[in-house]
């Protein structure tokens, strides 16, 4: 049996989700086609459409379809490119796909600003406030961290900007925040904000992008004209139907997930520091679904694999990293041994006390048998 503790890297395919891909299988047609099948699979697409509009707290007209939350991140930097120069304001602990993104630009010649962190993962209001130039173009602030949990102050670090210059194009990364807590963007007051589909129980390769109407970015992708002339190539009625049921799902159960998961993170941290006192809580976050925790002076790329060995898998970190360490815990200034010993525990639906109890005692195997040996 195994345990699934990685929810934050990818979670399962719902059962929903899954029928409803099967289910748009069968209508194959091109919903740009005039026929009748090509006008009902038009009409599924547009109703998908509406069910993320609904989720997001948004016009239809304002909901595009992407191939997931980096298409949507490199989307909304695009606004930066589409001007010569300008000065960039994001944080030292957002995703991959914006910071490459960025670094991509700066090579340009823009200007970056990257704000920092304290000692609980979060940017400081009054750091942002301060950063803002008169030749600010672009922010982009994540909403929940992906390794922390941590929830960022967008929709004041966006109403500061807007007051400083109406004319800054405001965008949040919200991956790892939609379906985890309660999302609008008329709140947040964002120009744009980019989800991904595989983080919430449907299949990889589908996400979907918020502009608000009136914004001035380009197309992403030109051609055919779908997605109102903003991304161009057929939809892909299979993958946004199951984006779609994933998302109904979601937003059903969200409230009563949110404390179930709560319950079980208290769990968690109660169990573990039983079974192995030396283990530290980095960060339990702000969200309940990400637990981020560390084995001082332990390697965690090897407590990792001897975890996954015994059936119980989760992670050091982002999975973008692909090994390597953390900018996210370095952000937070910790010890080295702290840093080269983190892990992270992510939960989901499927999550029980089982998988805490499973890891728990995968550790206590890893207390006796690994770490004399590590020490």
């Amino acid at each position: 049996m195994t345990h699934y503790l990685d929810y934050a890297a990818t979670a399962p395919v719902l059962p929903e989700s899954a029928q409803a891909a099967r289910d748009a299988l069968d209508n194959f047609y091109n919903p740009s086609s005039q026929y009748p099948p090509a006008r009902a699979a038009a009409a599924a697409l547009a109703e998908s459409r509406r069910t993320m509009a609904a989720a997001l707290g948004c016009q239809m007209e304002e909901v595009f379809f992407t191939s997931g939350g980096t298409e949507g991140d490199n989307w909304a930097l695009a606004w930066a490119a589409q001007r010569k120069r300008g000065h960039i304001l994001t944080t030292a602990i957002e995703h991959p796909a914006v910071l490459e993104g960025v670094k991509a630009l700066a090579q340009k010649g823009f200007e970056v600003t990257y704000l920092p962190v304290d000692s609980s993962g979060h940017i400081r209001v009054e750091d942002f406030q301060a950063a803002l130039r008169e030749d600010t173009v672009l922010c982009s602030v994540m909403l929940v961290n992906n390794e922390l949990g941590t929830v960022q102050p967008v929709a004041r670090c966006c109403a500061l900007a807007k007051a400083h210059n109406r004319d800054i194009f405001f965008h949040t990364d919200a991956v790892q925040g939609f379906l985890k807590l309660p999302i609008r963007v008329r709140d947040l007051g964002v120009d744009a904000l980019s989800l991904s589909g595989h983080k919430v129980g449907a299949p990889k390769g589908v996400g979907a992008f918020y502009l608000r109407a009136g914004s001035r970015l380009k197309p992403l992708l030109l051609g055919g004209g779908q997605e109102s002339g903003m991304r161009a190539g057929t939809e892909s009625t299979v993958l946004i139907a199951a984006l779609a049921a994933a998302v109904r799902r979601g937003t059903e159960d969200l409230e009563a997930e949110r404390g179930r998961l709560a319950q079980l993170q208290d769990y968690a941290v109660r169990r573990l520091k039983e079974t192995v006192p030396e283990l530290e809580i980095i960060s339990r976050g702000d969200v309940p679904h990400i637990l981020a925790m560390t084995l001082p002076g332990y390697r965690s790329e090897v407590v990792v694999r001897f975890l996954g060995d015994r059936g119980v898998y989760l992670s050091s970190g982002s999975a973008c990293h692909k090994g390597k360490p953390s900018h996210v815990y370095a952000a937070l200034g910790l010890p080295k041994p702290w840093l080269a010993g983190a892990l992270r525990v992510s939960l989901g639906k499927g999550s029980g006390r089982e998988d805490i109890d499973a890891l728990a005692k995968a550790l206590e195997e890893a207390k006796a048998v690994l770490f004399p040996s590590m020490s």
